[in-house]
């Protein structure tokens, strides 16, 4: 029998590899900046964001997350970094055959192959902690089967070691917002990322919400083929999202509809959102099934729960106040919102900072009138604007402590409204919001979450 202090070994010995790349690759950038400063040289931002890039991007698995979930939180980082760090791909090299049988024997046993009527060693798409392979379950069901890498817990807690670096040099930059709880939060939620039988937990949770549903299709887990580190769903058909960039206009705005549900009436209703809205994580539902070229969209797949942000039903509160208050113009209802989701210490001028990046997000929702989700604007400019005029305001009046709860509900917003731009979906969010929130109550979502969590084991949230 192996000692089972050698895996323990095996995992320090990764975290500490992973400690010098990672921590060798950005301390050159944030000495360079260092010494920028230190002897009044002109800083080149630019060209200090691109060497930190290059330095990030030759790492790949969870930094990579990281450095991508940053330039997605407006002022995390200064603005020629979040444009660099936006660009980077998070995928890790994918497994061969050979790892891939490791990985399944390890999860499975040395019987994993007679679990399936069959399994593809090769991989149909890898990200940055796993790659999913297909499959066929005994019964006949096509599986999408999510393989986690090895010695992702070590890379993952070497990285976040490693983000503080990455924030110090934030720091030497005349920062406009305080990053302690970004920090925080994003730790969490990426050690998250690594416990798929929570995620196989989220997926239940969707499935449960969605139940009823027929514009959205949540993928079924199958526990006896699922650990830890390996989950089995059934895999849905559909069609890239991307296919239906060119279609008719009444196609194009079923999925925004669509894809709106799948995020806002999960939060309204529950407290919860699927905290990843990308382009790769839906597939549409097609009329009649796959066809060369795209048919009516008849619904979406919305697919991998492994960012899943829970909240307390007081916060959920909160944003809807702060609509409320932008709405009508009542600054005590707008200031009670931020105080509610932990914006502390707020004075006039702060506020009225924060009411630019509100008034930003809420737009849409604001405008009682058919539209685009922001008039005059590509996917990969959305919130740039907005987001400078908040860094300049902040750098004079502040700078904010973010909460950790705003984090993942804003990154999600701006992720929602840039696949949004890519449809160039054309509708009336406003009502398709009032429509959402219509009758909220606050102990009815609590009842809700209550109910439908303990079903499905999922934790119930705590206000941070």
């Amino acid at each position: 029998m192996p000692d089972p202090s050698d895996d323990e070994k095996n995992r320090l010995s990764a975290r500490a590899a992973r400690y010098v790349r990672v921590g060798t690759n950005v301390g050159a950038v944030a000495a360079k900046v260092a010494s920028q400063r230190l002897f009044g040289l002109e800083r080149n931002d630019t060209a200090n964001a691109a060497a930190l890039a290059q330095a990030l991007g030759g790492l790949k698995g969870p930094i990579m997350k990281v450095a991508q979930l940053l330039a997605t939180i407006p002022e995390a980082l200064p603005a020629e970094y979040a444009q660099e760090l936006s660009q980077l791909q998070s995928q890790a090299p994918p497994m061969g055959p050979g790892f891939v049988r490791r990985r399944m024997l390890a999860e499975l046993g040395p019987d994993w192959a007679t679990k399936f009527r069959t399994f593809s060693l090769e991989p149909s798409a890898s990200a940055s902690l796993g790659q999913v392979h297909r499959a066929e379950a005994l019964d006949g069901r096509a599986l999408a089967v999510k393989l986690q890498y090895p010695d992702m817990q070590s890379a993952v807690e070497a990285d976040l070691t490693q983000l503080k670096l990455v924030f110090a040099l934030h720091a030497r930059m005349n920062p406009a917002i305080d990053t302690g709880e970004i920090t925080t939060e994003i730790a969490a939620r990426l050690r998250e990322e690594l416990d798929y039988e929570l995620e196989a937990r989220h997926a239940a949770l969707y499935g449960a919400i969605f139940r009823d549903e027929p514009l959205i299709r949540v993928p079924e887990v199958v526990p006896g083929l699922s650990t830890k580190r390996l989950l089995s769903m059934t895999w849905c058909q559909g069609r890239k999202l991307t296919d239906y960039k060119a279609s008719p206009l009444e196609h194009r705005n079923a999925i925004a509809q669509a894809m709106f549900k799948a995020w806002w009436y999960p939060f309204s209703h529950y407290g919860v959102i699927h905290g990843d809205p990308h382009l790769g994580n839906y597939t549409i539902i097609e009329e009649g099934g796959a066809g060369t070229e795209p048919r009516e969209p008849k619904g979406i797949n919305l697919l991998d729960y492994g960012c899943i942000r829970t909240f307390s039903p007081t916060f959920v509160q909160g944003v809807i106040d702060l609509y409320t208050g932008l709405k009508t113009g009542n600054r005590e209802q707008t200031v009670h919102a931020y105080q509610t989701w932990g914006f502390n210490g707020l004075n006039d001028e702060l506020i009225d900072v924060l009411n630019i990046w509100a008034n930003f997000i809420y737009g849409p929702l604001l405008d009682d009138r058919v539209r685009t989700i922001a008039e005059g604007t590509t996917p990969g400019q959305y919130g740039r604007k907005e987001a400078f005029k908040v860094h300049q305001a902040l750098k004079e009046k502040g700078p904010v402590r973010v909460p950790r709860e705003f984090v993942f509900m804003d990154r999600a917003a701006i992720g929602l409204g840039g696949v949004f731009l890519h449809l160039d979906a054309r509708l009336n969010y406003y009502a398709m919001f009032n429509e959402t929130i219509e009758g909220f109550r606050l102990d009815e979502v609590r009842a809700r979450q209550a109910k439908v969590f303990a079903e499905t084991g999922v934790p119930l949230p705590v206000a941070s």
